[in-house]
């Protein structure tokens, strides 16, 4: 998986949640819109953190957490279409989308704690 697909689909994901964001707080609503803006916007942020982590164990930490920040992200998508704040259409672009980046995340995970072991 290249390095620029797991920079790039965060952040064009980050902007899809903010969008999403401005929705919900047009619809009066606030607690989830809050929740879903933080932990959607953090993955890329995690991710470019991990950029300029000290050492492989920090690399991983800094994935781990952006992992973390897109399981809960997956949550609150699901959580928006099972109370109606959300259609079919956008929970499904956006599940997909979330599914996608813990996937490179997971496999990015896994290469690089099997690079420490070859060290």
């Amino acid at each position: 998986m290249s390095e620029s697909k797991l920079k790039d689909q965060p952040l064009d994901f980050a902007v899809e949640i903010i969008a999403l964001v401005k929705d919900l707080k047009s619809k009066r609503e606030s607690i989830i819109s809050n929740q879903i803006g933080r932990s959607g916007t953090s993955i890329g942020a995690n991710i470019r953190e991990a950029q300029y982590a000290h050492g492989k164990a920090d690399f991983i930490a800094k994935l781990q957490i952006a992992l973390k920040e897109a399981n809960e992200t997956g949550y609150w998508i699901e959580l928006l279409f099972r109370t109606g704040y959300i259609d079919e259409s956008r929970f499904k672009k956006l599940d997909s989308a979330c599914a996608n980046i813990r996937v490179m995340l997971i496999a990015s995970i896994n290469t690089a704690k099997q690079s420490m072991r070859a060290d």
